[in-house]
């Protein structure tokens, strides 16, 4: 058997030699046309600035800052590093000033990329807290910074190191460089996002790639030829290993951005076969399919109506039918066959009518040959997945952490069961342990452990917080899971984030989160009461729809803060939660929300959100600490 590859430059190699001719990124010129790079020439760049970075000073070992968003020039710094037997510590350009330089100083960084003028400011103005930091390489705007900077720090363009690695250049020594990695040599540092405190170095080897990419395709058969259509960012874990998947598929990446209105126009040009993406966008498309829906009115919107229903109906029937529904404890698959053909038969006319009426031109937004997108980086509301489901769109909805590099689970493209993360990637060992650490059968729930080869090294200068959750080749997940019978996953919590209300019930917050979420009125929520005798919740509410409410029914008010406290916007709201979160809805009287908070400004990423859009709870209860003990007062 042929001995595979064993660091991500090699494998990136095999694959420029088999797929020369091939483009692997799409990315936009000045006109926001998109132009290709084929595999071949794409190589000699990297090749290329990986001398010049040599020259600079890069070698085996060495920790390169890459602080920057989603463009080619990124992969191209990646895989030089890594050519070079380096180590690239990514952050985004969406993070502050103190978060980059607490990065660049923890991780012993003496070079770093910054994407723009703005970035390169920011490390600046940090100088005297970087004394490691030694050149700073800008993709843009470096002229401009050379003649404010008067610090220590050398700054080069990206051109300049381009044009310095054709100078002398040897691509014997390249060569050599990508031959001497092996599989244990740590490729990244990847800082979490802090959801719980300070972000910690997670060191990730080639191994954990090379793991990954072995099995992921049974799960997401990405292929030669297919385009994804790239909008996450690409310093996280996520995004990082859908990048190199994509590679070494011999697949090509189109570059746009996780707005609206770039993203949608974008996947008209390119057509894109995938769309990774985390849940908030999914959520986001749906919320902007319902808007639409309502300013049409009249017959288009009872007819949306009735068609989302009908394919949620549809959808339901379908899954007992192929046998796609969760099963934690044995059930008659013979009988869920009986129970749902004759719906099926029925429901099946006016499902192909809805596709024809309604569902049809959301799939020509996509681009026209759309095969599934991939939801990673949180969980997928239920309602968003039963929408898409309804509309005749696969979403697979993937699973892991940052230590784990991340792949543990996803669903199935040719098994994709519901409301599940899917079963792990093969050879992944999984555990469900109760807090006595006793292993519970399926159907019972408790925190997920994980032992894999793809698991982190553990935490750069944190031996202390690597002991806390990887112990004997176990990493605890902190997520709170139950088993199916069938080996799937399905992940209803973080362990960290229970709520113990003062009468001793334990509350998960995102399933109620989510429900919330279900109200187009209701944009985001955090259910709050630790320690308290009841529940109470954030709610960023969506501004336009409560101005609409206002204007119908004559609301006068000056500020958003006086619309957000009117009695009638208060009672409104207080229906819609309500209306949501009881008994008949599945939820304990405990789980109620008895009291909320209208925000007057939406959360922010870097600051009350991670860059997944994930809640920073730890950030959100010291900067609102007066309004949460109001709401129990």
């Amino acid at each position: 058997m042929e001995q595979k590859p064993d660091t991500f430059p090699k494998r990136y190699r095999a694959v420029v030699a088999k797929y020369p001719d091939t483009p692997v990124t799409l990315s936009k010129d000045d006109a926001g046309e998109f132009q290709p790079i084929s595999f071949k020439d794409f190589s000699g760049l990297v090749d290329t600035f990986a001398w010049g970075l040599h020259k600079l000073g890069v070698e085996r070992g060495t920790h390169v800052g890459i602080i920057a968003d989603n463009r080619k020039e990124w992969l191209i710094t990646d895989l030089a590093v890594l050519s070079l037997g380096g180590i690239d510590v990514p952050r985004g350009s969406d993070s502050t000033a103190d978060e980059i330089s607490y990065i660049l100083a923890h991780a012993d960084c003496p070079i770093s990329i910054a994407e723009n003028q703005a970035q390169a400011e920011k490390i600046l103005s940090k100088e005297k807290e970087l004394p490691g930091l030694k050149a700073l390489i800008l993709y843009d705007g470096a002229e401009e910074t050379k003649k404010k900077s008067k610090g220590s720090i050398k700054i080069h363009s990206f051109q300049e190191i381009m044009e310095s690695g054709k100078e002398g250049f040897d691509q014997k020594y390249i060569d050599d460089e990508i031959e001497k990695g092996n599989s244990d040599e740590i490729a990244t540092l990847i800082y979490t996002s802090g959801t719980t405190g300070e972000p910690k170095g997670v060191m990730l080897s080639h191994r954990s790639y090379n793991f990954q990419i072995d099995r992921i395709y049974r799960h997401v058969p990405i292929a030669h030829g297919h385009i994804l259509l790239s909008v996450l960012p690409i310093w996280h874990s996520f995004e990082r290993v859908v990048e190199y998947v994509t590679i070494n598929a011999g697949a090509t990446l189109a570059y746009s951005k996780p707005i609206g209105s770039i993203m949608i126009p974008d996947m008209g040009k390119v057509r894109p076969h995938w769309l990774p993406s985390v849940p908030r966008i999914w959520e986001g498309v749906r919320s902007a399919v319902y808007k639409n829906a309502k300013k049409a009115g009249g017959a288009k919107k009872v007819l949306f109506s009735f068609f989302v229903g009908v394919g949620e109906s549809y959808a339901v029937m379908n899954n007992l039918f192929k046998g796609l529904v969760p099963r934690f404890s044995h059930r008659s698959r013979s009988l869920d066959k009986i129970i749902s053909i004759i719906p099926l038969i029925l429901l099946t006319p006016l499902k192909l009518l809805g596709d024809l009426l309604v569902f049809g031109k959301l799939k020509k937004l996509l681009g026209g040959r759309f095969i599934a997108g991939v939801s990673g980086g949180g969980a997928l509301p239920s309602y968003v997945d039963h929408f898409f489901q309804a509309a005749g769109i696969l979403l697979l909805e993937g699973y892991g952490l940052t230590e784990t590099g991340p792949v543990i689970s996803a669903r199935m493209k040719d098994h994709p069961v519901t409301d599940t993360i899917g079963p792990p990637l093969r050879d992944i060992e999984t555990l469900v342990l109760d807090k006595e650490g006793a292993v519970l059968p399926p159907g019972k729930k408790g925190v997920l452990y994980v032992k894999s080869p793809q698991i982190m090294d553990g935490y750069y200068k944190r031996q202390d917080a690597t002991d806390e959750v990887l112990k004997d080749g176990w990493l605890n997940t902190g997520d709170i899971a139950i088993m199916t019978i069938d080996g799937e996953i399905k992940i209803l919590g973080r362990a960290k984030e229970t709520i113990v209300l003062l009468g001793g019930e334990n509350i998960e917050p995102v399933p109620i989160e989510d429900k919330l979420c279900e109200s187009p009125v209701i944009q985001l929520a955090m259910v709050l009461g630790q320690d308290k005798k009841y529940l109470a919740a954030f709610i960023v509410p969506d501004y336009e729809l409560i101005e609409e409410y206002a204007q119908k029914n004559e609301i006068s008010y000056i500020s958003r803060d006086e619309l957000l406290t009117n009695p009638e916007i208060q009672e409104y709201v207080h229906d819609e939660i309500q209306g949501l979160v009881n008994q008949k809805s599945g939820f304990k009287h405990y789980e109620r929300i008895f009291r909320f908070s209208l925000m007057p400004e939406a959360f922010e990423v870097g600051k009350e959100l991670t860059h997944t859009l994930k809640i920073r709870r730890n950030v959100v209860n010291k900067l609102y600490h007066k309004k949460i003990e109001a709401l129990f007062q």
